[in-house]
């Protein structure tokens, strides 16, 4: 996962392809956009680059390489080991674990990833703001951003424990995120999609002056 801010070319930033990478399994470009603030707002000169790789030595290839790795040098990036998944994704790996419970004791990342039906564009986006609302103020969140580039759609958060995400996720209180998975579940926003943990292991740069962790 990287981040960086390049200016009015983030919105036309295109990703590497995997044909022309190697080790690269997918990769995704998107704007970022301030999760659980009271307006929505895209930073249009903040460009997101999120990608999966088979290992570490081909995304050192890519960093030193690439002319899109130069582009988002000098900003904001997160190595992640993957400790559980819900859904498919191209590129993921289908052996990661899917129980909701890890062996983990650390800061966790959190990712959603979604190709979103064009018809459901506006009822998820009514449903997703309600479900991100609690974000801001939730115990454990170090740091949440959405992810837009239409019709794929995303979020990335980092938070100080699994039991913070979990309880953000599945909790009692608010209920807003556990009522948006089954609203979907009732009838489905995306052609496809994922919930990604992650344990983040090498974290470099920072973004608005601050490491977020």
């Amino acid at each position: 996962m990287q981040f960086a801010d390049i200016g009015l070319g983030a919105v036309a930033l295109r990703p590497p392809k995997p044909e022309d990478t190697p080790g690269l399994r997918w990769a995704a470009t998107a704007i970022p956009a301030p999760l659980g603030s009271k307006v929505p707002t895209l930073r249009p000169s903040r460009a997101a680059l999120l990608a999966f790789w088979d290992d570490d030595a081909a995304f050192d290839r890519f960093l030193g390489d690439s002319p899109i790795a130069a582009r988002v040098a000098g900003g904001w990036s997160a190595r992640l080991e993957p400790l559980r998944a819900h859904g498919e994704w191209p590129g993921l790996d289908p052996s990661i674990s899917k129980s909701r419970k890890t062996n983990y004791d650390g800061p966790v990342a959190v990712m959603t990833l979604a190709r979103t039906r064009m018809p459901q564009i506006v009822r998820f986006m009514r449903t997703s703001r309600k479900a991100e609302k609690p974000i801001a103020n939730a115990a454990g969140n170090t740091w949440a951003t959405g992810l837009a580039k239409p019709p794929f759609f995303a979020t990335f958060s980092l938070w100080d424990s699994v039991e913070a995400a979990t309880n953000y996720a599945y909790g009692a209180s608010p209920a807003n995120h556990d009522d948006a998975i089954h609203v979907d579940r009732k009838k489905p926003f995306h052609h496809e999609s994922a919930f990604i943990r992650f344990r983040p292991y090498d974290i470099k740069g920072n973004l608005d002056g601050k490491n977020p962790l």
